[in-house]
């Protein structure tokens, strides 16, 4: 592997270990239940003072770069509740 390719897939671990826009709660993509999810991304997304953007779209912009980050590794069935996340999310906000 290239020296550039290396630095094209390392830049998305960095953004999970470094970003600061919200503090997620410890595994929170790993639970089981859709709604917890979507309800801790929420209260994350509104508390946050560093996002740039509407509380909304930065909880929604965690969840989506974290199931593409994840890709083929991501278990089929979490996949499934990461994604019934994304309507909670909606739900929650009025979307």
């Amino acid at each position: 592997m290239t020296k550039s390719r290396r630095k094209i897939n390392n830049w998305s671990s960095k953004v999970t270990r470094e970003s600061h826009a919200l503090e997620l709660e410890e595994g929170v993509f790993t639970w089981s239940d859709p709604k917890l999810i979507a309800k801790s991304l929420k209260k994350s997304a509104e508390r946050s003072e560093q996002r740039k953007s509407e509380p909304f779209r930065s909880a929604m912009s965690m969840l989506v770069f974290y199931i593409n980050r994840a890709g083929r590794k991501l278990d089929p069935q979490q996949k499934k509740i990461l994604e019934q996340s994304k309507h909670e999310l909606r739900v929650l906000f009025n979307r």
